[in-house]
């Protein structure tokens, strides 16, 4: 087996050859049209499924990433973490936060190094 550097790694992601991520975001895009929802009300329902199922921060980036898209403001994510603390608790909503403010950052990182990497040629 041969495991790809991580500067290639980011390099292909970076000019867009993402296959898992392109599959999940395909499914998300198809799950909005069909719930019928505007696309602020369903992020905001996306966003509350993940802090009661405990999400990891690469899937609250994936979330937030369309989320701010469709208009969502930190005051709305905020107003979700609020809205179901009393049904998930305290410990579910301050990991929320953390995983949102690790995925912000993650995705900033990303962003930047992409940024910085040569220009491929093909």
């Amino acid at each position: 087996m041969t495991q790809t550097a991580p500067d290639s790694s980011l390099g292909s992601m970076a000019n867009g050859d993402a296959p898992v991520l392109e599959t999940v975001l395909a499914m998300n895009l198809d799950s909005l049209e069909r719930s019928e929802l505007d696309p602020k009300t369903y992020f905001l329902v996306r966003l509350a499924a993940l802090v009661a199922m405990d999400a990891g921060p690469v899937s609250y980036a994936m979330t937030l990433a369309a989320a701010t898209d469709a208009g969502l403001g930190l005051e709305d994510m905020q107003g979700v973490l609020v809205a179901v603390a009393p049904v998930v608790g305290t410990a579910r909503v301050t990991a929320a936060a953390g995983n949102i403010l690790r995925a912000a950052l993650g995705a900033e990182a990303l962003a930047e190094a992409a940024a910085s990497l040569p220009e491929q040629r093909s």
